[in-house]
């Protein structure tokens, strides 16, 4: 039992530390680093409908027992990061100039992955109980994962007003989440998985309002056609990628 929490442990670490793949962007000028975010953007748009239609949404309705459930898990996902928006927006507006400058789909983006990765956490928690060879599959399941993902959470938080240590700073300590996820996971055994069947499809309502409510529109600012091009090629890869995960997993 022991080299169970130990090697889970292992593990959770090491997907939480892929969050500072953002230390790759510290050496390029602010020049470069803008030009970059255009297209980090459009691959976290990409990326979120990607991980919510073609990952998250199906594991959610294929082990559901109430697919009602699901979808209503969906909706809520999308109403409470609503509601979560339309107050950030209120106190983004009441607070004083000089503390504003931080986009609330910054925020929601943060609430929305420390989501994602609880629930990673509890997969990679539940399957080391299960056994050695399913807990190293799961863990570079998540890895392969984590990485595009982490890529385009590092350029929503800079979109939104982060500085780059900043960015860095909360996108670690929302990858930290997992850790809390694969304890209690090694805790509460297969209850794990229950708990992940509900979270699963509200995460999934989640994404799909931060990318299509907040990440969209503001790629919708710009109308050069040679952008949007290069807009919709960065979106359609950041899908793909998501898509090419489910060949290897």
């Amino acid at each position: 039992m022991l080299d169970t929490w130990i090697y889970a442990l292992a593990s959770v670490m090491v997907v939480s530390l892929i969050s500072l793949i953002g230390l790759t962007t510290i050496s390029l000028s602010e020049e470069k680093l803008q030009r970059a975010l255009f297209v980090l953007v459009s691959l976290a748009v990409g990326g979120l409908f990607g991980d919510a239609f073609i990952h998250l949404l199906p594991e959610a309705f294929g082990n559901a027992k109430s697919p009602r459930l699901s979808s209503l898990s969906v909706l809520g996902g999308l109403f409470v990061f609503f509601i979560l928006e339309k107050f950030l927006r209120w106190r983004h507006e009441h607070m004083p100039v000089q503390h504003t400058q931080i986009n609330p789909a910054g925020w929601l983006n943060l609430f929305a992955d420390g989501l994602h990765n609880l629930i990673d956490g509890l997969l990679i928690g539940a399957s080391w109980l299960a056994s050695q060879s399913l807990g190293i599959a799961t863990t570079m399941a998540v890895i392969l994962h984590e990485v595009p993902q982490e890529i385009g959470d590092f350029g929503v938080l800079l979109q939104a007003g982060f500085s780059r240590r900043k960015a860095l700073f909360f996108n670690f300590l929302s990858a930290i989440i997992a850790i809390a996820g694969t304890i209690i996971a090694l805790l509460i055994g297969s209850r794990a998985e229950r708990f992940s069947t509900l979270m699963t499809p509200f995460t999934a309502g989640g994404f799909i309002y931060l990318a299509g409510c907040d990440l969209l529109p503001e790629l919708n600012r710009e109308s050069a056609l040679s952008k949007s091009l290069l807009q919709l090629v960065a979106m359609t890869a950041g899908a793909g990628l998501m898509l090419s995960l489910t060949w290897v997993e």
